[in-house]
């Protein structure tokens, strides 16, 4: 079940955020990546400016994936699936309910990094397209896709 987060859902979310993330800081040799040294308090006012939507499976949160509104664009951020539940469709679910939840997007936009292949993979299964890359650093270029959702009239 998919549904919008609350402030209190932060630190169970920040508990799924840490242990999805932990691949990703061994993937790039960097422990102290933004979403393994955010705060408890910096994600409940996520919750409380974003749409933040959770996953739960029998009341554990096991997912969630953030939107932020800009002008028309919905910037996609911290898609995180428990470890023990990834590669299950959990991301896909998430990432269709956030770009249902904010239909006045005209482009969501987000980014990973270049080593991160199954994130790449899932993104563009979805409809994202890569726009451009940002090295970052020696270890790290980001990756920037958009996705503009499909306005086409409907098939007869």
């Amino acid at each position: 079940m998919i549904e919008r987060a609350v402030a209190a859902d932060a630190g169970e979310i920040l508990t799924v955020q840490r242990a999805a993330y932990v691949s990703e800081a061994q993937l790039y040799g960097d422990p102290y990546i933004p979403p393994l040294v955010e705060s408890l308090e910096q994600v409940r006012k996520v919750i409380e400016s974003a749409v933040v939507l959770k996953a739960l499976d029998t009341g554990r949160v096991v997912g969630a994936v953030r939107g932020q509104v800009s002008g028309t664009t919905c910037l996609v951020g911290r898609l995180v699936v428990a470890p023990d539940r990834q590669g299950q469709g959990l991301g896909t679910a998430l990432l269709t309910a956030l770009h249902e939840a904010v239909p006045q997007a005209e482009a969501f936009d987000l980014y990973t990094g270049h080593l991160s292949e199954t994130n790449l993979k899932l993104y563009r299964r979805l409809g994202y397209r890569e726009t451009h890359r940002e090295r970052m650093d020696d270890h790290l270029t980001l990756v920037h896709l958009r996705r503009e959702p499909d306005r086409s009239p409907p098939q007869r």
